[in-house]
């Protein structure tokens, strides 16, 4: 089965990789390359394909490896991978690259709930430092003077933006964005049914039935067209023989005829596959996911951010920094708060009236420095009056710490704003 390589992937890395082994005069090249998208979209696929087009070794480090109950632990494993990669370079004489996938879920923070551990602090770290000296990376304990082969990282991620900020400067690593178009996924997609009798005019109208499904989407399909032979084998032998007749069978792995890949049985599979995914999006499971994606969108404090359908320019002035008013009890903005800064009153109000989810999350002043925010209470009110009020009784619940606001659109799940509305004294 052949797959589908996309040039503007293949290109990408291709440069990324041989110029990394290239000696350029006075060009600084970035050592990482960052592949992001939306999940399901085959950026790990894309890159073994590439891989094994180019005939160049991998090392591979999974985002679950970075994180340890020994402080440590991850860092030096990267550095032993990196040096590993180098060793099969002087060893076999082929290009080698070093590959992280899913970096952003192994060192990256999504939310206040994700803790910031001594083990992210380090891989964070040690990224840094083999940007900046590639031929000079050590394991802790050693020391060789001699220089080490050059290797270029690829690392893969939906958000590298809950990535430690300088990690992901320019100087030490390049971004690519992967979102395949049309073409791309019409031709991904016909690598998948490769075999199956569907007509280019079938793949065409299935890619564009499901525009905004990730490529996953199309490959389980595929899979699921299976399920009723498998149904079918299950039923004749009997749920009592399945173990002995498919593990370790003196007859043999069991076989299955081509299945029915007609346009019509594909569509009722899809739609199947569909009213799960609405389930879970009821339920309210892809939440905390869709939080993170909202991180481009955050705002610094005292900024009037963009609302979904109405978009405010930003305040000419900042917020001063104590938020909450230690005036006299008396009517506030339009008599609507005794106690919160007028400019906090108008940011509830504008997220009230552009329908926006209020929550509210706190953090003591050691986390605070950590950037380690919980969640509190949703505020959940009728009126920008109502929320006010909700406010300022959550904020007695909080007295000695940081709290702030945030909009969420209930539409894409994203933050829209993020605004301190307390400090300590």
């Amino acid at each position: 089965m052949s797959y589908y390589i996309s040039p503007r992937f293949l290109n990408t890395l291709a440069v990324h990789i041989t110029k990394n082994f290239l000696e350029l005069p006075n060009v600084r090249v970035p050592l990482i390359l960052g592949i992001h998208g939306r999940k399901g979209e085959g950026k790990s696929f894309q890159c073994e394909l590439v891989f094994q087009k180019m005939k160049i070794n991998v090392v591979h480090i999974s985002g679950a490896e970075l994180e340890s109950p020994d402080a440590g632990d991850p860092a030096r494993l990267v550095r032993l991978r990196y040096r590993e990669a180098a060793e099969l370079v002087r060893v076999q004489g082929k290009m080698t690259v070093l590959m992280i996938n899913d970096l952003d879920a192994g060192a990256g923070r999504f939310d206040g709930g994700t803790q910031y551990t001594v083990n992210t602090q380090l891989v964070n770290g040690t990224l840094m430092n083999i940007a900046d000296n590639p031929t000079n990376v050590q394991l802790p304990g050693s020391y060789d003077e001699r220089p080490i082969q050059r290797i270029p990282i690829l690392v893969t991620g939906n958000d590298l933006s809950t990535l430690y900020a300088p990690l992901i400067r320019d100087g030490r690593m390049a971004k690519f964005y992967w979102e395949p178009d049309r073409s791309d996924r019409i031709g991904i997609v016909s690598g998948i049914f490769e075999g199956d009798r569907l007509s280019t005019a079938e793949i065409e109208k299935l890619v564009d039935l499901y525009p905004h499904q990730s490529i996953d989407f199309f490959s389980a399909l595929r899979s699921r067209i299976y399920d009723e032979q498998i149904q079918r084998f299950i039923h004749d032998i009997g749920l009592e023989r399945v173990s002995q007749r498919v593990v370790n069978s003196k007859e043999g792995p069991p076989t299955f005829p081509k299945p029915d890949f007609n346009f019509e049985h594909l569509q009722g599979h899809a739609q199947a596959l569909m009213m799960e995914q609405d389930r879970v999006r009821q339920m309210g499971l892809v939440r905390e996911y869709n939080q993170g994606l909202g991180r481009s969108q955050l705002v610094d404090e005292g900024d009037r951010p963009p609302m979904p359908s109405a978009p405010v320019s930003p305040s000419p002035t900042p917020a001063p920094p104590p938020v909450v008013s230690n005036q006299p009890d008396h009517a506030g903005l339009n008599g609507a708060s005794a106690r919160l800064d007028p400019a906090v009153c108008d940011h509830v109000q504008r997220l009230v009236d552009q329908g926006c989810c209020i929550g509210l999350e706190h953090v003591d002043a050691r986390r605070f420095r950590m950037n380690s925010w919980q969640s509190g209470p949703s505020i959940t009110a009728g009126s920008g009056r109502e929320a006010i009020a909700q406010l300022e009784q959550s904020l007695a619940q909080y007295p000695k710490e940081y709290v702030r606001i945030i909009g969420i659109d209930p539409a894409t799940k994203t933050r829209v704003m993020e605004v301190m509305v307390q400090r300590p004294s």
